[in-house]
């Protein structure tokens, strides 16, 4: 069984999950709002899992940055699942997704803003308020930068330091956005505020051109990737969960043991 490594658990797997002697994750991930209120056949396959392995929750629709108030009737439902299961973990993006209730089913980009800095993190104090427990915020993958006044690692900084919030450190999103953006990830890394890393993401993209990649959790991961993964996770304090998310495409549960595995074989040599 994987020590540092977890999968996102999909109801694509169904029995094959429990029944694949080669998948034996760390933990597994879910969307809370994939999961609140669910009962019947598919709340006892949750259970069943849940009684093998830990559960964090990714959350997908808090829309941290949103101007619209924090919607205090979907935290308690979060607050609630995460008591019944036991959440060990709860991350989201920072990002937003929703404006005057019209959910955008999508994780838009916040402006790279002192004024952005500080909405972002009252909210996020609020949240971790009502929750009893430290948010997670995911560095997402974004296409165009809106109105910036600061630079992308210095605006993540100053809301991890005001919010006194913890990092999901995504190295996929990381590696995407150097490309797209034309810096370089590994310097980006070296100026994060490492110190606030609780949890990583991993996962593949699609290069859809010479200068775009998307961010899709629908292919493998590339060896760049794996690379940025060993060089950042050398220069955690310690180990830090990490989760292999695969989203769409999804193959045989053999072979995405087979990726679990490479990165788990990282993460012995480096924190062993």
């Amino acid at each position: 069984m994987a020590e540092f490594v977890g999968i996102g658990y999909r109801k694509d797997f169904g029995n094959a999950f429990l029944e694949c002697a080669e998948m034996q994750p760390a933990f597994i991930e879910v969307a809370p709002e994939n999961w609140i209120e669910v009962g019947g056949y598919w709340k006892n396959e949750l259970r069943k899992v849940a009684d093998k392995y830990p559960i964090f929750n990714h959350g997908l629709s808090l829309s941290i940055g949103s101007p619209d108030p924090v919607d205090f009737d979907f935290l308690e439902k979060v607050k609630r699942f995460q008591s019944e299961w036991d959440v060990k973990i709860y991350s989201e993006h920072l990002s937003y997704s929703k404006c005057d209730n019209a959910h955008l089913y999508d994780l838009l980009p916040i402006p790279f803003r002192q004024d952005a800095v500080d909405h972002v993190s009252e909210r996020i104090q609020r949240v971790q308020d009502f929750l009893g427990r430290k948010l997670v915020i995911e560095i997402v993958s974004y296409y165009t930068p809106v109105a910036a006044e600061m630079s992308e690692v210095d605006f993540i900084n100053a809301i991890l330091d005001k919010a006194d919030c913890e990092l999901l450190f995504d190295i996929n999103n990381i590696y995407v956005n150097g490309f797209n953006h034309n810096y370089d990830p590994k310097g980006f890394i070296d100026s994060l505020d490492l110190s606030r890393v609780k949890y990583i993401h991993m996962a593949g993209h699609d290069k859809v051109s010479d200068d775009l990649i998307i961010d899709t959790h629908g292919q493998p991961i590339i060896d760049p990737v794996f690379d940025l993964f060993e060089y950042s996770i050398g220069k955690l304090n310690g180990p830090v969960p990490v989760l292999l998310e695969r989203d769409f495409n999804i193959p045989e549960l053999t072979e995405l043991a087979q990726e679990l595995n490479h990165l788990e074989a990282i993460c012995q040599n480096v924190w062993k």
